[in-house]
């Protein structure tokens, strides 16, 4: 598979609505393949096409082994209740983190890589992980909801 370009902010890209996903053909696929290696490679637990430069709502999360690879293509959030605050980096904001509030819980409906649709519910991690993708679908960049940033020494302890 191929390693593809991480694009950084500021690219106007990062900040735009994306298009819905109409075709689900062999393309999509490999474009799915190849985020996914991309995202291994960069050691990211998420990866949204603007962030490789296309403006298209489809999104990659792995945030362990457990959950395994969740393709999201147009998804929607169905349902979301509690709160939890906690750390976000962002691949296209290399070495940036700060401190983030989102919902604890999460009920997403989204298509997989063959156009069928599906629902998945998320807590914790997982559910902070989707919901920064899907941030990335509409144009949202986390840096928009940091509480406070990071310094280095704080994220080394």
């Amino acid at each position: 598979m191929a390693i593809l370009k991480i694009v950084e902010y500021p690219a106007a890209v990062l900040e735009q609505q994306c298009e819905p996903v109409t075709v689900f053909d062999k393309r999509l696929i490999r474009l799915l393949n190849n985020m996914y290696d991309t995202m291994l490679e960069a050691d990211g637990v998420g990866l949204a096409a603007p962030q490789i430069g296309m403006a298209k709502q489809i999104a990659i999360v792995e945030t362990d082994e457990q959950s395994g690879k969740i393709e999201l293509i147009n998804p929607e959030i169905i349902s979301s209740e509690g709160e939890q605050v906690g750390p976000e980096g962002c691949l296209s904001f290399p070495g940036l983190f700060g401190e983030v509030s989102r919902a604890n819980r999460i009920k997403v409906k989204a298509q997989n890589r063959k156009g069928k649709w599906y629902e998945l519910e998320a807590k914790g991690f997982l559910a902070r992980a989707i919901l920064h993708e899907i941030d990335h679908l509409n144009g949202v960049l986390f840096t928009s909801k940091v509480i406070r940033y990071y310094e280095d020494q704080e994220l080394e302890g």
